[in-house]
């Protein structure tokens, strides 16, 4: 059975619980939640790991594509369930592992940016431990050939949206189909949902995939893993 994977930001109570720790709960903004059991289940806490020269540090890497985060268990820090490093980023070519609470390799994602040599299309290969590879591209060909030609209309209505204070504006394609020899085990929604139809994907590497993904979101998105504090 597929169960569906997404990045939420998490809602803040009006008055601070007598319960809640200090410096615990409060840490975390973005949560990685299954909507088919309900928005408030919860599957994981994100966090970035900063380096020793902090959020500074942490932004100016992640301009060349560099990631690093945890997913927790709990929001008292208790169990990690992934974890997520960069091993190598550079020239849009980006290249992350994803490790278990006990060490342990769940599975690598390359991230090969547009027009970096590889493609037309940003282009996303996953490969879980014990199962084959994955290549997965950011949005049909068909769509970007009708996309851009109007791209000056969107900047047009981006622009007017910002002076009316709101409205939707049109972004590029960004639905991702994942295919490996044993068929189509992940998909990526334009509602920033991740679906896991193969039940051999790790659903750790799944929820590490999702906040990935969400972390490269275009201007006209929200990045989680982007704030300055």
């Amino acid at each position: 059975m597929a169960h569906t994977l997404k990045v939420m930001v998490l809602p803040r109570p009006a008055k601070r619980r007598p319960e809640v720790l200090p410096g615990v709960a409060e840490g975390f903004v973005h949560v990685v939640v299954d909507p088919s059991q309900g928005l408030s289940h919860v599957v994981a806490y994100l966090e970035r790991e900063l380096p020793a020269d902090g959020i500074p540090g942490y932004l100016k890497a992640r301009k060349e594509g560099a990631r690093s985060f945890v997913l927790w268990a709990e929001p008292e820090r208790r169990t990690r369930l992934a974890t997520v490093v960069t091993r190598a980023a550079r020239g849009g070519v980006a290249e992350y592992q994803v490790w278990g609470g006990q060490g342990e390799l769940l599975g690598t994602v390359v991230r090969e940016k547009a027009l970096s040599g590889k493609g037309l299309r940003t282009r996303w290969t996953v490969t879980g431990a014990g199962c084959p590879e994955a290549v997965g591209y950011k949005g049909r060909i068909f769509w970007w050939w009708m996309w851009w030609p109007l791209f000056p209309l969107w900047v047009l209505i981006a622009v007017g949206s910002l002076f009316n204070g709101g409205g939707d504006v049109p972004r590029g394609p960004r639905r991702i189909i994942w295919r490996s020899s044993d068929g189509t085990p992940l998909e990526y929604h334009s509602d920033d949902t991740v679906v896991v139809h193969s039940p051999a994907v790790d659903r750790r590497l799944a929820a590490a995939l999702s906040a990935l993904v969400r972390s490269f979101d275009s201007w006209l998105g929200t990045p989680w893993d982007d704030k300055k504090e």
